[in-house]
């Protein structure tokens, strides 16, 4: 019997359709979602790793599927469902504009209790976040995973990720997931869309206000990131790069944040935090979501 992970990222995975014109008549597709692409960071890691989600029968979920494969996650706690693909059409690229196509989809159909038994007793660390936590039911599952994992004592990290259709419904989701977790990620454009506000900072405290002890990873695109825990803060700028492109960023510096909690718990605040840093800044060495390596990370640590 293969040894269960001690990592688990829960929600969608999906399929991106690309524009590759004006005229709209070609499309491009990429196997992604953020918690997926969480999934397989740490995975490259070389962390026993699983993803937890529901995708379709047909070529779409057969992409997903053997991409999980070749990342070595735990196929185990990959559901198959007859129903149709989740995907996301980009229809504009800069900027970016799109829409999801999935009502009634393989990702809604996700069943906690149909995972493998006695998972929960070998996962050390959970992750929730992207559009699985706006789409219902599927919503309502995870976070009430999540509750169960964290009071199991299994670490809890939540990136909200924020995406159009978290509007004032997502709301409450998002008070809930920010109380529960141990680590939270957070961006400037998280902040200005959950909260529908330009004064960024003031919405950045009233989400740390909720859940004053986690350990929060504010980040900042090409301007670095900050950690902030209790009272301090740590900063830095983000390493000097040619970025090819974005894609994958935030999802590779919120693994390697809790990579590094995880195997490296005596290092400080400000060493976790250049880990994360590096990895955000690797993920974009590479187009598409490219989960770095141990070895790319650290080449970019100062």
């Amino acid at each position: 019997m293969t040894a269960f992970p001690v990592f688990v990222a829960a929600g969608e995975a999906l399929t991106d359709m690309i524009v590759q014109d004006p005229q709209q008549q070609h499309w491009f597709s990429q196997v992604g979602g953020s918690t997926w692409n969480v999934a397989r960071t740490m995975s490259r890691l070389d962390v026993p790793t699983a993803f937890a989600g529901a995708i379709s029968r047909d070529v779409f979920g057969d992409a997903l599927w053997q991409a999980s494969e070749a990342a070595r996650l735990d196929l185990r706690f990959l559901q198959r469902s007859d129903k149709s693909p989740l995907l996301a059409i980009v229809h504009r690229t800069d900027p970016p504009a799109y829409f999801f196509v999935g009502d009634d989809s393989a990702d809604l159909q996700f069943d906690a209790a149909a995972l493998p038994d006695g998972w929960r007793a070998h996962c050390k660390w959970a992750h929730f976040g992207g559009i699985s936590l706006a789409r219902q039911p599927l919503a309502d599952k995870l976070v009430a995973l999540a509750a169960q994992l964290k009071q199991e004592g299994v670490r809890v990290s939540y990136d909200p990720n924020f995406r159009l259709l978290m509007d004032q419904r997502y709301d409450a989701t998002l008070r809930r997931m920010t109380e529960l977790a141990d680590v939270i990620k957070v961006s400037e454009e998280d902040l200005e869309g959950l909260f529908r506000t330009t004064d960024i900072e003031a919405a950045f405290a009233t989400l740390r206000s909720w859940n004053p002890t986690a350990t929060w990873l504010y980040t900042k695109g090409g301007a670095g990131a900050s950690l902030h825990v209790g009272d301090q803060a740590w900063h830095l700028p983000a390493p000097p790069i040619v970025v090819v492109d974005t894609v994958g960023a935030g999802d590779a510096s919120i693994a390697a944040l809790a990579w590094s909690m995880m195997h490296r718990p005596q290092n400080r605040p400000i060493q976790h935090l250049q880990f994360a840093v590096a990895a955000g800044a690797a993920a974009c060495l590479a187009a598409g979501a490219s989960p770095p390596s141990l070895a790319q990370i650290e080449a970019l640590l100062p």
